[in-house]
């Protein structure tokens, strides 16, 4: 039995940085910790162990860290047998270097053994000094490991880790290792088991989620992964993120459209609308590829919501490359993108690259593109006004409306709603209510509701209890697993 197990008054707190992998992967921290014998923290409370989860991804993500670091040097200074622990992507790159930069850090742990954590904390703590263990390919599927969940309503499940693309300007396949798939009988057992908890909504989770049955050669898996989760009884809304175009096919189109639980929402990054730099970005399609998706796509589901991502002042982008990427969001009237001003990544081709671009040069791309993007998002959010939308009631989000009464939720095509709050409605139940006002980043609807629907997700949420999942053993019989899917012969 570890140490921590034997002090159950130790306390944690997990801070995440990054993606929603990231998120995930820190449901999965926490899980561990609950299960080594801590508890969480109380808000405001200072926490016996502090553990970091650090993305390599964002910008001045290295400068963050150790600015972090630096504010919990004297906290530790005045708490003795506090100890602090670095995991994610930034730990994977920087290794030894954290500890050397920051020696009051007690453990660095990597992407691929998560599930050390408890360990490396009753090692640190014995024997009196950092214990740093960073392995190169993955032993244990994360999901795997018990998870606490931070939601009682909304879960992620991860389908995949890693990633076989090489995109010049990211790190991730470096940090995360090639993709390895679960196969899709522990992907529905989890879902299954967070239903049978009150969860209503999931979101299958990977770096590419339509290459999902690489690692079992079944090329229509992820097609017919989304219709198996669809058909669980209970649950409401099916989303998944991120694809890649370049192996987005119709078959994912058509169970979209044809499974009434999955959302008619598309995350689809589009990076860049110049077919000169998706080149130099390694990105195995080109626009007219990606405007086509975006054309099948509505036309299957004309209300889908089609979200994306896209980096501004990419090594030798010139005018008139830029001028095509604002070609590509005039076509594809987005109803939201999270746009990016490049900056090196070490480690990178990118950073490597000549015709790097002045930042002045940068931000004026920058701002326009996202000028053209608010008023589509906002052209977008008009048309919905006096449009019924089905909410599922949000916790933390615009909590600015309080004061008059609003509360939040999300529409199934993904679109943030504040909407005027009846006594009784908590997050996790369900509302429908009618548009009367856009904004270019979110709806209101200040009418009476038209619905609301009390749920076990909500009373969870009332009671401040969350999801917790043990984890899926691989490659073991269990009861009650669904079987998993038919391999299918794979077509060219």
């Amino acid at each position: 039995m570890s140490s921590a197990a034997q002090s159950p008054a130790r306390t944690y707190r997990v801070r995440t940085y990054g993606c929603q992998m990231n998120v995930h992967d820190s449901e999965r921290l926490s899980g561990l910790l609950e299960a080594a014998g801590y508890t969480a923290a109380a808000e405001g409370d200072d926490a016996d162990i502090v553990v970091l989860n650090t993305c390599a991804v964002r910008e001045n993500a290295d400068n963050r860290l150790y600015g972090n670091l630096g504010h919990l040097r004297p906290v530790k200074d005045a708490r003795p047998g506090m100890q602090i622990a670095v995991g994610g992507c930034l730990a994977q790159k920087d290794r030894g270097e954290i500890v050397r930069r920051a020696p009051w850090v007690d453990v660095v742990f990597g992407t691929h053994n998560v599930g050390s954590l408890p360990a490396l904390l009753d090692r640190a703590r014995h024997n009196a000094e950092a214990q740093v263990e960073i392995v190169e390919s993955l032993e244990v599927f994360p999901s795997t490991l018990p998870a606490k969940r931070d939601s009682a309503y909304s879960g992620w499940v991860s389908i995949s880790v890693g990633c076989n693309n090489t995109c010049t300007f990211c790190i991730v396949p470096a940090l995360r290792g090639k993709e390895k798939d679960r196969r899709p009988g522990e992907i529905l057992a989890e879902v299954q088991a967070l239903v049978d908890q009150g969860v209503l909504e999931v979101t299958l989770l990977g770096q590419n989620v339509n290459s999902y049955g690489s690692d079992f050669g079944d090329r229509g898996a992820f097609a017919d992964l989304l219709r198996a989760t669809g058909r669980i009884e209970g649950l409401e809304r099916v989303r998944f993120t991120s694809p890649h175009p370049a192996m987005f096919t119709d078959d994912v189109i058509a169970a979209m459209a044809e499974t009434p639980a999955v959302c008619h929402q598309l995350h689809m990054p589009l990076q860049s609308g110049s077919d000169d730099v998706l080149k130099r970005m390694r990105r195995a399609y080109r626009q007219e590829r990606y405007l086509g998706i975006i054309d099948r796509v509505r036309a299957a589901m004309p209300d889908a919501a089609i979200t994306t991502d896209i980096i501004v002042g990419f090594p030798g982008e010139t005018e008139e490359d830029f001028q095509q990427t604002l070609e590509v969001v005039r076509r594809a009237r987005f109803a939201s993108a999270f746009t990016f001003q490049y900056s090196k990544r070490p480690g990178t081709p990118a950073a490597e690259m000549d015709g790097q671009l002045p930042k002045e040069v940068v931000q004026e791309r920058y701002i326009r593109l996202t000028a053209l993007q608010d008023e589509i998002s906002w052209d977008e959010n008009r048309e919905l006004v006096g449009r019924r939308v089905e909410l599922l009631v949000a916790a933390g989000e615009g909590s600015k409306d309080a004061a008059r009464g609003r509360l939040s939720g999300r529409a199934r095509d993904g679109r943030l709603v504040h909407f005027t709050a009846a006594g009784g409605v908590r997050p996790g139940d369900v509302v429908e209510t009618v548009v009367t006002q856009a904004a270019p980043h979110h709806l209101v609807a200040d009418g009476p509701l038209l619905s609301h629907r009390r749920t076990r997700a909500g009373d969870a949420s009332e009671a401040g209890t969350r999801p917790t999942t043990p984890g899926v053993s691989l490659g073991m019989p269990q009861v009650g697993v669904p079987a998993p899917l038919p391999v299918l012969s794979s077509g060219c």
